[in-house]
């Protein structure tokens, strides 16, 4: 199973395809980066440092909030097995 992992090279672009549950999190630091043309190819580093927001602060909890939103949302097989006794 693959980990899931934020890192400050990463674009917000690239977080917010993958983590699109991350946009809080930034809103919470005053980054409202998702809507700007720059941010896709903007690092997080990059608009941290632009915005003064701490880097370190910010990848934990952007990396705090994907892995607790993992822990409740059910996986694909089970979203499968619950759709099968649903009546069509």
């Amino acid at each position: 199973m693959e980990e899931k992992k934020i890192t400050k090279e990463m674009t917000f672009g690239q977080v917010l395809s993958k983590y699109p549950e991350t946009v809080e999190t930034f809103f919470r630091y005053g980054m409202h980066c998702f809507g700007c043309h720059i941010a896709v190819e903007e690092t997080i580093e990059q608009g941290a440092y632009a915005h003064g927001v701490d880097i370190d602060e910010l990848i934990k909890d952007l990396n705090q909030t994907i892995s607790t939103e993992s822990a409740f949302k059910p996986s694909p097989e089970v979203k499968k097995e619950e759709g099968k006794d649903e009546p069509q």
